[in-house]
């Protein structure tokens, strides 16, 4: 039998032209934001959240501290990255208590934010409206033998209730995607008929990476021609969706592959962690390769004045002290990664 990947190169060229009929030749590194590493559910048989210890003091060890979030969103504006998503363990903060963690974050950047925190009912909706462009559901898999598995207690359904909520209220949908949970190339209708139906406007195919201690171990990772038959095929079907790639350190080497295949732009990769190291390079060229401009930088930190950046935010003074300690911190890691 024929394999659908034996027209990849093909498909890819196609893609690629109905990129570039759509979309400047442009390209970015897309930074998500996690909150917690807890999570109510910890039943999703790939996460690395499924490890985590169970009780409730965790619940409030595994929470990144407000100054840590909004030191990182001020590196995200001024690095010129574009902020992902602000996503994290479900129930680790309480509804007014998160409102007020997207309040400051769109208080930092200056925009409207993407946030994927699990469904979120009508109410929820329009309490977060001012300060959110759109919500992201972790759908994973559109298989639904797959996910009925992999995902035991997070139903897809309510995910589309939201997003009929969502739309009603003017706000834009995404959908994250994981391959190499077990679907085939057969599953692609599928997703085609989501994307259409729940007006779908941005997708994140993410690529299996196999944690430990978790059902997916010792599971090899989707190769970079079966992630970009996905993004190719979704790129022709839906020429306007925007894409994101999600790679890992040791995946760099399939950017340009991945963008000639219709990606928009570069996610998951541990880019305050490795600034500036030989993977952020190789990033870089990987984008030029593609003949493709990126309007950030992983190399290069921008000769501004910190301290003023932060005196700038109409937020209170101690929490203006505790972002500034929290910043030097990582602008120290990186400067080290530089030299």
């Amino acid at each position: 039998m024929q394999s659908k990947l034996d027209d990849l190169p093909q498909l890819m060229k196609q893609a690629n032209k109905v990129y570039l009929d759509n979309f400047p030749a442009v390209t970015n590194f897309e930074r998500a934001i996690f909150f917690s590493w807890y999570c109510d559910i910890r039943d999703c048989k790939f996460c690395y959240m499924s490890t985590q210890p169970k009780d409730q003091e965790f619940k409030q060890k595994g929470r990144r501290t407000t100054e840590s979030l909004l030191a990182e969103t001020l590196l995200i504006k001024h690095l010129k990255w574009d902020f992902g998503f602000l996503s994290g363990g479900k129930g680790a903060y309480d509804s007014d208590d998160f409102v007020e963690l997207v309040k400051k974050i769109h208080i930092v950047l200056g925009e409207k934010i993407w946030i994927n925190i699990g469904p979120l009912k009508k109410e929820e909706l329009k309490q977060l409206q001012p300060y959110v462009k759109g919500v992201v559901g972790s759908i994973e898999t559109v298989n639904k033998k797959v996910h009925d598995f992999v995902c035991p207690s997070k139903p897809i359904e309510p995910y589309l209730e939201m997003f009929q909520e969502s739309t009603k209220l003017g706000m834009d949908n995404a959908i994250t995607i994981i391959l190499g949970l077990g679907e085939t190339e057969d599953d692609f209708p599928a997703l085609k008929e989501m994307i259409e139906k729940h007006n779908i406007s941005k997708i994140h195919f993410y690529g299996l990476n196999p944690h430990k201690d978790t059902s997916f171990e010792d599971s090899e990772p989707p190769t970079k021609q079966y992630q970009a038959w996905w993004i190719a095929k979704t790129r022709i079907e839906c020429p306007k969706i925007d894409i994101q790639m999600g790679i890992w350190e040791d995946r760099v080497n399939r950017v340009s592959y991945l963008l000639d295949a219709g990606a928009n732009s570069i996610s998951k990769y541990p880019a305050l962690k490795v600034f500036g190291k030989e993977s952020a390079y190789e990033i870089e060229k990987e984008c030029q390769k593609a003949r493709r401009t990126m309007r950030g930088t992983l190399t290069k930190l921008p000769k501004i004045d910190w301290d003023m950046a932060v005196e700038e935010l109409t937020l209170d003074q101690e929490l203006k002290s505790k972002i500034k300690i929290k910043l030097k911190l990582y602008l120290k890691k990186m400067e080290k990664n530089l030299k």
